[in-house]
């Protein structure tokens, strides 16, 4: 008898989980909807950004960061091919600007160089402020993370978590993109031309071999685009749009994505126009990924009112009597 409740138990359990599952699976469904840009936050409605709005309901489990993190990279790579007119249109001025921007490339490199030289300050700084868009910034995320966690401050909670999925798509994207290209850095002169040249040599160039049979360092083929400008403009992005509420969040934010940009130049790890790009890529992403979690939200929310209005029929199994014993509940609204 035990035997059998103890199966039936099991069942019911399972049953319940598949119920929560397909729940959420239709939240995933509805937000493949491609052919329509995603919901924008509304400036001058702040219901969307609100402390209130961050709640059991909408909060970011491992289940729903992951889903969303497969949604963030596959509307992200497939974006171009629903892009609306006026997003070409946007992109052809991107174009236009970098291509501006790649004319000056050699100039602001060398001068960045030589002000190097005439400043200890600047080089001291440059060191310190080019760390933020790596290892600076993941401990300035766990630490923001860690406050939300600790005073239970849901919205500060999401907005990290957030980050760090933009964070993450854009350093799939951004490598993805310097293979692609194999850019050369402004530091490296290439033994066979004896030169620095912002040259691309394409995704196949770090296997080719010189006469003596070695492979160039692969490093030294991937400036473009900054992937330290993409991740700093990538999380910055999520702040200010979460906090858009705030202007000094935004000023800041963008403030200190921008300096670490600068930093990659006079470190000379970038030309200007890898800075560029990384810029407007970490934005893109940035903002792609607040957008999604807010339709994902809206979703969930619009899910839970529709299921509060309708009768529920919930297995709650009980342990009475030194065994568990199945359990039914309906609920009528």
């Amino acid at each position: 008898m035990g035997c059998r409740y103890r199966y039936g138990t099991l069942w019911l359990l399972l049953l319940s989980l598949t119920i929560t599952t397909q729940a959420q699976k239709d939240i995933w469904r509805r937000m493949d909807s491609l052919s329509r840009l995603p919901p924008p936050l509304k400036r001058e409605n702040k219901d969307s950004i609100r402390k209130e709005f961050y709640n059991q309901k909408t909060r970011i489990t491992f289940p729903v960061y992951f889903g969303l993190l497969a949604h963030d990279l596959k509307q992200q790579v497939t974006s171009p091919f629903h892009a609306k007119p006026r997003l070409w249109y946007r992109t052809a001025a991107v174009v236009a600007a970098t291509g501006a921007v790649l004319l000056l490339d050699v100039p602001i490199s060398k001068n960045a160089v030589d002000w190097r030289q005439k400043s200890t300050t600047l080089v001291n700084t440059s060191k310190y402020v080019t760390r933020f868009g790596g290892p600076y910034e993941v401990y300035t995320l766990a630490a923001l993370g860690v406050y939300g966690w600790a005073f239970k401050n849901e919205k500060i909670k999401t907005t990290t978590l957030l980050a760090t999925q933009a964070y993450i798509t854009s350093a799939v994207i951004f490598e993805a993109a310097k293979f692609l290209s194999g850019r050369q850095r402004p530091y490296y002169y290439n033994p066979e031309t004896n030169s620095n040249s912002p040259t691309w040599h394409g995704p196949f160039y770090q296997f080719k071999k010189d006469a003596n049979g070695n492979k160039p360092n692969s490093y030294s083929y991937t400036s473009f685009p900054s992937g330290h400008t993409t991740l700093a403009f990538a999380a910055a992005t999520v702040y200010a749009m979460e906090y858009s509420d705030r202007p000094l969040v935004k000023i800041a934010a963008y403030s200190a994505a921008s300096v670490i940009g600068l930093s990659r130049i006079t470190e000379n790890k970038h030309w200007a126009s890898d800075v560029l790009i990384g810029g407007v890529l970490g934005h893109l992403i940035g903002r792609q990924v607040v957008n999604n979690y807010h339709r994902y939200a809206k979703l969930k929310s619009e899910q839970a009112a529709t299921a509060k209005n309708k009768n529920t029929l919930t297995f709650v199994p009980q342990y009475q009597f030194g065994r568990w014993l199945p359990g039914v509940v309906y609920r009528f609204n």
